[in-house]
């Protein structure tokens, strides 16, 4: 049975981060990519369809583009909509979600998808305990008891240390089943969305909705954390955003993005978002990498800082 690789596109930014993604894509005769759009309707105040035919053509070069519904999410949080498209995909077929802003490297490897997993590359951006508040430990104990899940803790860190709690960017994420995953991802987000109930008190939703279910849907398909060999490695990098990606990656996932972004067909289009024309083709990465030649603060609020100061600060 094939893997179904999903990326979600949409008008604007996430259109622009698709052509990148479908351009370096290598394709596997064991794999299946899909393009999935959120289709107009009482959630959307605008078409979130990708109205350019030039950038749809090159996008269904690579594959058809499929619809999906927005019932809970939509305009409101829009990170809702790789939890809404998994409906979309077939039934108990092993999947793969991928963000937008994701480029290949390389061919995807094979994956064990009957235990669920997602990206470890991650920071503490979620929870945020406060004075008098419950600990981290609490607050995932709470959330887990809530939906009637185990939460299994990483003894290698000590209580209240953030790794110790399973966390992931949800980047990335696979499982055995798209619908029977979405229909728990949208059960737990939707929940803890109107009722976050006495542990999270003091706690931002917005936008870590998907990342505070993530864990639970994973839980309660029997995964755990753990490194998938070539995701977040050889095979594929999230980059998140352009000036990000030059000041951090490492050379050879910037030589790849310049190499798809010379592509002829592909470059005529990225050069209409002025974000991606400045950063690929002004010189904005180059000098975005050489702010960062003699090494990386420790936290990323600090590179974005440096970036801004040299407003560089694009996306």
């Amino acid at each position: 049975m094939p893997l179904n690789v999903m990326i979600v596109v949409q008008e604007g930014r996430l259109a622009y981060e698709a052509l990148l993604a479908t351009a370096s894509y290598v394709p596997s005769p064991d794999m299946r990519l899909w393009l999935m759009e959120p289709q107009p309707g009482p959630l959307w105040p605008t078409d979130p369809r990708i109205a350019d035919p030039d950038i749809r053509g090159e996008l269904e070069r690579h594959a058809p583009i499929t619809p999906f519904e927005c019932r809970h999410f939509g305009a409101a949080y829009p990170y809702g909509n790789k939890i809404e498209a998994l409906a979309a995909l077939p039934e108990a077929e092993p999947f793969l979600f991928l963000d937008t802003d994701t480029l290949f490297l390389g061919p995807l490897p094979r994956i064990d998808t009957a235990r669920p997993a997602a990206s470890l590359r991650r920071t503490a951006s979620w929870p945020n305990p406060v004075p008098g508040g419950p600990d981290r430990g609490e607050i995932w104990r709470a959330l887990h008891a809530r939906f009637g899940l185990e939460l299994i803790e990483d003894t290698d860190h000590p209580p209240g240390d953030w790794q110790r709690y399973p966390y992931y960017n949800a980047g990335w994420f696979f499982g055995p089943c798209p619908r029977r995953f979405g229909k728990l991802f949208a059960r737990y987000a939707t929940e803890i969305r109107s009722d976050p109930g006495e542990a999270l008190a003091g706690q931002a939703l917005m936008p870590w909705l998907d990342q505070i279910a993530l864990p639970l849907v994973i839980a309660a398909e029997g995964g755990a954390p753990r490194a998938v060999p070539g995701l977040d490695g050889a095979a594929t990098c999230h980059w998140r955003t352009l000036p990000l990606a030059y000041a951090r990656e490492p050379d050879a996932v910037i030589a790849r993005l310049e190499q798809v972004a010379q592509i002829n067909r592909v470059k005529k289009l990225l050069k209409r978002y002025p974000p991606f024309h400045r950063m690929l083709y002004r010189g904005g990465g180059a000098a975005a990498r050489a702010l960062f030649a003699d090494g990386l603060p420790a936290h990323e609020a600090d590179i974005r800082k440096r970036l801004r100061a040299a407003d560089l600060w694009l996306r």
